[in-house]
C-alpha cells in the first residue's frame, strides 16, 4: 500500500478498540474550534487577565505576557491538542499510548479537573443567584435598606470624601482608607470601624451569609438550588457526548462576545471611562524588572489556556485524523489573547465612570476574581439608568462564559472514563448514566462551599487546587516526556503525517529546553513565595496549609506512583509506545516548480515505474499555479 492511499485510509477512519463501539468524530471543524474556545475563554478572561495588567504596569504587562505565551503556552497547548488528535484518546491513555510509564500525567490532569468540576460551577450558582435578583427594581444589592444590611452600610462613599484624617477606615473590598471621615462624632479614635457598600453586604451577607467564626454551618438552600440548575444545565448540554455538545457551543460560546460588545459600547461613552482605560493601558514600565510581574504573567497564560487538565487533549480526541491542529491552535491562541484584552476595555472603562461618579481614584475601584464580578462591577452597573436590564446582560455573559468552561471539563473527565473503559462505557445509554453520575457526585462534593463558612473552603480548592505549582510541575512532564523520551523529532514527524507539513520549528526546541526551563525558574520563585492564605482577614492557620498540601500533592504524587507501576508490570515496555498507533511516515517533496514544494505520494508500482512516476510528476507540475 502507498504512503498517499495509507494517509487517505487512516483521515477517513481511526481503528476502534477491539470489541467497543467506534468513536465518535466532530461533525465539523467548527464545533471543535468553538468548543475549544468555549473551554479557554472564561471567567479567568473577563475578571482576572484586565485587574493584572493595572496591577503590574499598564500595557508594560503586555510583555511579559506574551513572552510566557510564546515560550510556555502556545508550545504546551499544541502539545495537548496534537497529542489528542493523533492518539485519538482522552487526557489519560493518550499518555499511556505514548508512553505507559507517565500515564500517572493523565491521572494528574484529571485529578485537576475533578477539582474544577467541584468548585468551578459554584461561581455559575453565584451567578444564577444574582440574575434572578437582577429582575428586581431597584437592584437589591443597590441600597441600604434590606433585612441583610447593618448600621455599617454606607450607599455613597464619597459623602464624606472632604473630611480629614483621623482613624483607620477601612471599606469596599476591604480596603484601608486612612484619608477619610475625621468629622464624624461617632467615630472612636481607638477604634477601626469598618463601613461596607451595599454591594458588599448584599454579597457577605445575603449570598454568602458568612457565619462569625468561618465554620462550615449550614448549607444554604437557595444557592443549593441555584447549583443544582447550574448542574441540570449542563448535564444536557453534553449528556449526548459531542453530538450534543457541538450544537450546543454555537450558542454558548458566541453569545458571551455579543454581550461583552454590548457592555464595551455602553462603558466607553460613560464619563470617565476614559480615565479607567488610562490606568489600564499607561505603561509603568518601572514594573518590567519586579519577579512578581513575570510571575503573575505566567500564572495567567496557564490558567487562561486550559493546558495540563486533559481537556485540550480529550477535545482533540474527536478530530479527523487529518485535521490541521496546528492552524487551529494559532488561530485560537490569538483569540484567547485578543478576548482578554478587550475585556479589559469593557471592565475599565466602567470601573472609571463608578471612580468618576464616587470621586474614588482607580486603586480604590480596582479589584479581582469574585470581587469584581459580585461586587465592583454590579455597584458600577447600579450607577446606570436602567440597571436592571444592564446587570441582566453582564450576568447572563458570566453565566455562560463559566458554562462552556464547566461542561467542557465535565467531558474531559467522562472522555477519560470512557476510553479506559470502552467496551462498558460506550454501549448504548451508558453516556448519560456516566455523565449523571459525575454531576450528582460534583454536586454533593460541592455543596459544602455553598454553606456558611463554604467561602473558605472555595478559596482553599481556587488558589491550591489547579494551583500553578500543580500546573507547572505537570507542564514540565508534558514537555519533557514528549521531547526527551518519546522523542521530538518523532512526535513532529506524527504531526506532519497528521497535517501534511511540518510546524514552526521553534516549537519543537521550546519543548525541548526553553518550556521546561522557563515553567522551573517560575516555579521554584513560586514556592519562595508562599504565603498563608488570609480569608476575609482571618488566616486560615495550620489546618489551611494542611489541606492546601494535601490538595497540591493529591494530583503530583499520581506520576511516581505510576512510574512504580509501570515497571513492575513490565519495565522493558515502560517506555515503548503503543504498537497500534500510527507510525508516521513524513512526506517527502518530490517536485519544486516556481518555488513551491509540492507533496505529493508515489503513484502504485506498474510494470514500468520509472516512467509512470516521471508522467505522474509532469502532469502534477501542470496543475500548478506560478506567482
Amino acid at each position: 500500500m502507498t504512503e498517499d492511499t495509507d494517509r487517505r485510509q487512516q483521515a477517513e477512519k481511526d481503528a476502534p478498540e477491539e470489541g467497543a463501539p467506534p468513536r465518535e468524530k466532530w461533525a465539523n471543524n467548527m464545533e471543535f474550534i468553538l468548543s475549544m474556545a468555549g473551554e479557554i475563554i472564561g471567567l479567568g478572561n473577563v475578571w482576572r487577565f484586565p485587574y493584572l495588567c493595572f496591577k503590574n504596569g499598564g500595557g508594560v504587562f503586555f510583555i511579559p505576557y506574551f513572552v510566557f505565551l510564546f515560550l510556555c503556552g502556545i508550545p504546551v497547548f499544541f502539545l495537548e491538542t496534537a497529542l489528542g488528535q493523533y492518539t485519538s484518546q482522552g487526557g489519560v491513555t493518550a499518555w499511556r499510548k505514548i508512553c505507559p510509564m507517565f500515564e500517572g500525567v493523565g491521572i494528574a490532569s484529571q485529578v485537576i479537573v475533578i477539582y474544577l468540576n467541584i468548585y468551578y460551577i459554584v461561581v455559575l450558582a453565584w451567578a444564577i443567584f444574582y440574575l434572578i435578583n437582577s429582575f428586581r427594581s431597584p437592584l437589591p444589592w443597590s441600597t441600604c435598606d434590606n433585612w441583610w444590611n447593618t448600621e455599617l452600610c454606607l450607599k455613597r462613599i464619597s459623602t464624606f470624601s472632604n473630611s480629614q484624617p483621623v482613624s483607620n477606615w477601612s471599606f469596599l473590598y476591604n480596603i484601608s482608607f486612612p484619608e477619610y471621615f475625621e468629622n464624624i462624632t461617632y467615630v472612636n479614635d481607638t477604634e477601626a470601624i469598618l463601613i461596607k457598600s451595599p454591594e458588599e453586604e448584599f454579597w457577605t451577607n445575603r449570598v454568602l451569609r458568612i457565619s462569625d467564626d468561618l465554620s462550615l454551618g449550614k448549607v444554604h438552600w437557595d444557592l443549593a438550588l441555584c447549583l443544582l440548575f447550574a448542574w441540570v444545565i449542563c448535564y444536557f448540554c453534553i449528556w449526548k457526548g459531542i453530538k450534543s455538545t457541538g450544537k450546543v457551543v454555537y450558542f454558548t460560546a458566541t453569545f458571551p462576545y455579543l454581550m461583552l460588545f454590548i457592555l464595551f459600547v455602553r462603558g466607553v461613552t460613560l464619563p470617565g471611562a476614559a480615565e479607567g482605560l488610562k490606568y489600564y493601558l499607561t505603561p509603568d514600565f518601572s514594573k518590567i524588572a519586579e519577579p512578581d510581574v513575570w510571575r503573575d504573567a505566567g500564572t495567567q497564560v496557564f490558567f487562561s489556556y486550559a493546558v495540563c487538565q486533559g481537556v485540550l487533549t480529550a477535545l482533540a480526541s474527536y478530530n479527523k485524523y487529518n485535521n490541521n491542529c496546528y492552524r487551529d491552535c494559532v488561530a485560537l491562541c490569538c483569540l484567547n489573547s485578543a478576548t482578554s484584552i478587550f475585556a479589559g476595555f469593557a471592565v475599565f472603562s466602567v470601573l472609571g465612570f463608578m471612580a468618576h461618579d464616587l470621586e474614588l481614584s482607580m486603586e480604590e475601584v480596582a479589584t479581582s476574581g469574585p470581587g469584581l464580578a459580585f461586587i465592583a462591577y454590579p455597584k458600577a452597573l447600579s450607577l446606570l439608568p436602567g440597571s436592571s436590564f444592564w446587570a441582566v446582560l453582564f450576568f447572563l455573559m458570566i453565566l455562560f462564559l463559566g458554562l462552556d468552561s464547566q461542561f467542557v471539563c465535565v467531558e474531559s473527565l467522562s472522555t477519560a472514563l470512557t476510553d479506559l473503559f470502552p467496551r462498558q462505557l460506550r454501549r448504548p445509554g451508558a453516556r448519560e448514566i456516566l455523565v449523571l453520575v459525575i454531576a450528582a457526585v460534583c454536586f454533593l462534593l460541592g455543596l459544602p462551599l455553598i454553606s456558611e463558612g463554604g467561602i473558605v473552603l472555595f478559596q482553599l480548592v481556587d488558589t491550591y487546587g489547579p494551583s500553578g505549582t500543580s500546573l507547572l510541575i505537570i507542564a514540565c512532564f508534558e514537555t519533557i516526556v514528549i521531547a526527551w523520551v518519546y522523542g521530538a523529532d518523532r512526535f513532529y514527524d506524527n504531526i506532519e503525517d497528521m497535517i501534511g507539513y511540518s510546524p514552526f520549528p521553534v516549537l519543537k526546541y521550546c519543548w525541548l529546553f526553553v518550556t521546561p526551563l522557563v515553567c522551573t525558574v517560575t516555579l521554584l520563585y513560586d514556592l519562595a513565595q508562599i504565603r498563608p492564605l488570609v480569608v476575609y482577614g482571618r488566616p486560615l492557620g495550620t489546618w489551611g496549609a494542611t489541606l492546601g498540601s494535601l490538595l497540591v500533592l493529591t494530583p503530583l504524587i499520581c506520576i511516581p506512583a505510576f512510574v512504580v507501576v509501570s515497571w513492575c508490570r513490565n519495565p522493558k515496555t515502560m517506555t515503548a509506545p503503543s504498537s497500534d498507533l500510527r507510525q508516521a511516515q513524513p512526506h517527502k517533496p518530490v517536485l519544486t516548480v516556481c518555488n513551491r514544494v509540492v507533496f505529493k505520494a508515489q503513484a502504485q508500482p506498474v510494470k514500468s515505474p520509472d516512467e509512470s512516476n516521471e508522467k505522474m510528476m509532469m502532469e502534477e507540475a501542470e496543475r500548478v499555479d506560478c506567482y
